[in-house]
């Protein structure tokens, strides 16, 4: 199986070569043909150990890679950095099933996928032959930029930059950032916000794209970790008694590049029973009207958030899911090139009729989301942070007539403990660092070790550039020597 441009404007690569470069020449997104999706027999993978599991799928998507070589890749991943051996466990609170994706060294879903990215990224280089080094280049609305920044740490070979929108994210998202230690790391702030950062990073790829790659979900190897965990959560609910083996599970998820999601659709592609792929949306909800009416349109105010790793309204992995379900580049690139011109474009109705058949989509401002934190804690003693609050509200939009829904919970509340004391009437002064510490106090729901004490790290990165100065900026430190300090 190759991998081709969403765009049809490239020639087709291995999968080794398509996590290698990250983003296709002609600016589109590697993906696998759908027509040569693989097939897994879901049944006879049950009672695997979470690293067996995994091989299984990313081997099926990523063939230049053996089942025995990716679960060795997912050991060496893994070890001593996550609590439990089965990465992503499924919880439940009163009638709602959540699925813990945050367990990881930096408190959020990213460390699934960026965790293992770079044992990926290394082993792709060497099947390719490259003996050059890798610069990664990373857009991150809050969260990607820590998981990736702490997954390629120090990992020969690689450097690594992160570009943040300065005013975009959390006072301890930025924390976790800026405090970054590693001798190949770099953080810059954008003055801007995400879709301006996110294309800078594109813009220096067609621009300079030889040396660089991406630990964003436009890298087909970040994507591919999180579909592992749509089979991980389906077992566990047979398991809980939830569902029978072969009945539909749905999925809630909270998501605004919409990576997430689509890894739930591979994973029904693959053969995995899913029902209802729920997309869940914060104010900036230019998802949910494009699922309900086939027209995406980036032209609208851009809102932050108290969920603003979801504050995006150019997201770009629907450019691969439109792929997958039309099976046209010459479309996909036309209709890309019209949101880059225009800010917005149309599907055909057939299109659209078949991602309604498979997708449906709410969304839930800020009012909202406060007010479902407050409902969970006070009806099931769970605590959930901002952006899983947006999939619960649409978990209770889409109801429960079609079957159990599991909500993916994607980051730890205490990475947003202002909005979350807020929504639970508990009040603090101070700084949101003095607001994890009156969480943990109030709720006795543990934080995570890797945030505490946040606040005393020194800052090490306090670079800020312009989003039309970022090509100068990446050049300027890619003729540097050496990054250690």
């Amino acid at each position: 199986m190759l991998y081709t441009s969403t765009r049809g404007g490239a020639p087709a690569v291995s999968s080794a070569k398509a996590i290698v470069d990250g983003l296709a020449p002609d600016g589109g997104l590697y993906t696998m043909n759908p027509a040569e999706l693989p097939k897994l027999d879901w049944r006879s993978m049950m009672d695997l150990d979470y690293a067996s599991l995994a091989a299984k799928v990313l081997s099926a998507l990523l063939p230049d890679f053996s089942e025995a070589e990716a679960k060795t890749l997912v050991e060496a991943a893994y070890r001593g950095k996550f609590p439990d051996a089965w990465i992503t466990p499924l919880r439940a609170a009163g009638d709602d099933l959540f699925l813990e994706l945050f367990h990881g060294p930096t408190s959020a879903f990213k460390d699934v996928a960026l965790c293992l990215l770079p044992h990926l990224m290394k082993r792709a280089a060497e099947k390719c032959g490259n003996r050059d080094d890798i610069l990664i280049l990373t857009a991150t609305s809050g969260d990607t930029g820590k998981a990736a920044l702490e997954g390629f740490r120090d990992v020969d070979g690689i450097r690594i930059l992160v570009f943040y929108p300065r005013d975009g994210v959390s006072a301890v998202q930025k924390a976790q950032m800026v405090t970054q230690e590693g001798s190949n790391v770099k953080v810059c702030a954008v003055e801007g916000n995400f879709d301006d950062a996110q294309t800078g990073v594109k813009n220096v790829f067609a621009a300079m794209p030889a040396g660089l790659s991406s630990a964003n979900s436009i890298n087909i190897g970040r994507l591919v970790p999180q579909v592992v965990y749509y089979f991980a959560a389906y077992f566990d609910a047979v398991r809980l008694g939830r569902i029978k083996a072969g009945e539909p599970l749905n999925y809630s998820v909270p998501t605004g590049n919409f990576g997430d999601i689509l890894a739930g659709y591979l994973a029904a592609e693959m053969g995995l029973p899913v029902g209802r792929l729920i997309c869940a949306s914060n104010a900036n909800n230019v998802l949910t009207d494009f699922i309900r009416t086939g027209v995406y349109d980036r032209r609208r105010p851009f809102h932050k958030t108290l969920s603003p790793s979801m504050d995006i309204l150019i997201s770009s992995n629907l450019e691969r899911l439109l792929y997958l379900m039309s099976g046209d580049s010459a479309l996909v690139a036309s209709l890309m090139q019209q949101l880059k011109t225009e800010g917005h474009y149309a599907v055909p109705a057939e299109l659209l009729a078949n991602i309604q058949s498979r997708f449906c989509a709410y969304c839930c401002d800020d009012a909202g989301t406060q007010a479902a934190i407050g409902r969970v804690w006070a009806e099931s003693g769970y605590l959930c942070d901002t952006h899983t609050a947006v999939g619960w509200s649409a978990a209770q939009a889409f109801g429960k007539d079609s079957g159990p829904v599991v909500i993916l919970s994607t980051a730890s509340p205490y990475k947003f403990p202002a909005a979350v004391l807020s929504a639970i009437h508990v009040p603090c002064d101070g700084d949101e660092f003095a607001m994890m510490d009156a969480l943990e106090a109030a709720t006795k729901t543990p934080m995570p070790g890797n945030l505490r004490g946040l606040k005393s790290r020194p800052v090490r990165h306090t670079d800020v550039t312009a989003p039309a100065d970022m090509l100068a900026y990446v050049s300027a430190k890619k003729a540097e020597p050496s990054w250690a300090e």
